[in-house]
């Protein structure tokens, strides 16, 4: 089987997204970008006028990204709650990577990323609370997973933080 190769619009939106995690917004150039997915900075502006356009673009993918995720953990086969928080570790996914990279965006007070984050939450929510049928506990599941994710993005995750948490609502009978 033969891999499929990224295509350059893709590689330039990678390069993008790993700039702006590992390096942070103001190091995310037009230069850097097209240097990182190597590719010319006119191949660069054929695809993208601006870091503006880069942005949306970056924001789109999230988008159909966090779509496919709420699909799969509407569907997932151990349950919604259980999808939601196992998915609430970063496992170094393009997703992780998107989302961590948007946070950086909406973190420059840029509105349109925290719309997309917004989007997003609003889409597991949703099915979390189609799944529970309680407002108030797809909430509380929520901002478990929130502070799952941020705990292990920051490096600050208990080793067994995930068995405790599962082991605690399995007591409350949600898993």
């Amino acid at each position: 089987m033969v891999a499929t190769e990224r295509s350059t619009h893709d590689r330039l939106l990678d390069a993008f997204e790993t700039l702006l995690v590992t390096a942070g917004s103001r190091a995310a150039t037009l230069d850097a970008v097209a240097a990182m997915a190597e590719v010319s900075k006119g191949g660069l502006l054929y695809h993208f006028h601006s870091k503006d356009e880069l942005v949306e673009a970056m924001l789109t993918r999230l988008r159909e990204q966090g779509a496919a995720d709420a699909a799969k953990m509407r569907t997932a086969s151990n349950g919604p709650v259980e999808f939601y928080l196992a998915t609430s570790m970063n496992t170094g996914s393009a997703f992780d990577r998107a989302l961590i990279a948007a946070a950086r965006i909406a973190q420059e007070n840029d509105s349109r990323a925290s719309a997309a984050l917004a989007d997003l939450r609003e889409g597991w929510i949703a099915v979390l609370r189609e799944h529970l049928g309680d407002e108030s506990l797809a909430r509380t599941i929520q901002l478990i997973g929130d502070g799952l994710y941020f705990d292990d993005t920051t490096g600050l995750s208990e080793k067994n933080a995930l068995k405790h948490v599962r082991d605690v609502l399995r007591r409350l009978d949600v898993l």
